[in-house]
């Protein structure tokens, strides 16, 4: 099974081809829209390699599905015995991709 490791928003994800993976907004891209993902850190398989840092010429090819919002994550806030609490919500922002290839 072939697979890759890619960097985007400031993450790394294992990806495989097939797969739908939600990566940090990518604001540019389009519904629909293929997207092209050069910053590939490593390829695994048969035959790995591994970039010092990066792999180049390598490149992991997707489709953008939607874009959409995580579920809620609350943050609370305490101090005991002075009377202080904070509440907060956020609500991370993705892009769903659809990977299509991982050329080598």
């Amino acid at each position: 099974m072939k697979y890759a490791i890619i960097e985007t928003g400031g993450k790394q994800y294992k990806v495989l081809e097939g797969q739908k993976v939600q990566v940090e907004l990518i604001g540019e891209a389009k519904e629909g829209q293929a997207i092209e993902f050069t910053n590939v850190l490593a390829i695994g398989g048969e035959e790995p390699k591994v970039g010092t840092p990066l792999l180049d010429s390598a490149k992991v090819v997707g489709e953008v599905l939607s874009h959409g919002r995580q579920k809620k994550v609350i943050v609370f806030k305490k101090k005991r015995r002075k009377g202080y609490s904070k509440s907060y919500g956020h609500k991370q922002h993705y892009t769903e991709v659809l990977i299509k290839e991982i050329a080598a």
